[in-house]
């Protein structure tokens, strides 16, 4: 099982872009994934997350109105629209898997396995 974050990229502040988290091998339906990033010099964060069943979104307070988690099932995808951006929101982002199927959204990387390589993402003017 591999995913495999793309669409990251420069933007200037109050840029768009949106990430995508590609599965292989297995289908996303059965299990919740979750966006974290990881700015230089800082701790792992987590930045959204999708249930299983894709009706329920988690967002930190800071992202809420900005950022918004969708899953599609029939590509095995999950995206990460990111509007608004700000300078702070510079990091490597990377997708996960929750270790158990059918399992809830937590903020705690350690419940998640199958992170993807990352993609980078700058804002800057």
């Amino acid at each position: 099982v591999q995913l495999v974050e793309s669409g990251g990229g420069s933007v200037q502040p109050g840029g768009s872009l949106r990430l995508s988290c590609a599965a292989s091998s297995i289908s996303l339906r059965y299990f919740a994934i979750a966006w974290f990033r990881q700015a230089p010099g800082k701790e792992r964060e987590g930045v959204s997350c999708i249930s299983y069943g894709g009706m329920r979104t988690y967002y930190p307070e800071s992202l809420k109105g900005r950022f918004t988690i969708s899953k599609d099932t029939t590509e095995n995808t999950v995206y990460l629209q990111m509007d608004s951006l700000r300078p702070e929101d510079t990091a490597t982002y990377y997708c996960a898997r929750r270790s158990v199927r059918y399992q809830s959204c937590t903020s705690n990387p350690a419940d998640y396995d199958r992170f993807g390589q990352g993609t980078l993402v700058t804002v800057s003017s």
